[in-house]
């Protein structure tokens, strides 16, 4: 039996791999042995870091209701306690946009936590 040496399929395969490393510096574009390891990286980077997006969302959130907080007179940690037993049920997301988009309604919702804080 004749040895096989790739053809279709593999020229197939291969096309995939170069295509996905287009745009790439140097040889890692080019050849297909340094491109598969390009590729594999940057596949293993996407996947982790579309996780790891979500954590530094969360933290920039955060940040900004804490700056927003402070200049208000109350730490962060004393404005999320706040909301829980005002009930008012905002996530960080919202919060963090109202603080930047709308600083008006934000210290409305300071307001109500600093007087929920001062009648309990």
């Amino acid at each position: 039996m004749p040895r096989a040496k790739g053809g279709f399929k593999t020229r197939r395969r291969r096309k995939k791999t170069l295509e996905m490393a287009k745009g790439y510096i140097g040889s890692k574009h080019r050849l297909y042995r340094i491109a598969t390891e390009a590729v594999d990286k940057a596949l293993t980077y996407s996947y982790r870091d579309r996780r790891v997006r979500k954590r530094d969302f969360r933290a920039l959130w955060i940040v900004r209701i804490n700056a927003a907080v402070r200049g208000l007179g109350i730490s962060y940690s004393q404005f999320m306690k706040g909301l829980i037993k005002s009930n008012i049920m905002l996530n960080r997301k919202i919060l963090a946009d109202m603080a930047v988009k709308d600083p008006k309604a934000f210290s409305t919702l300071v307001e109500t936590v600093k007087a929920q804080k001062e009648t309990s």
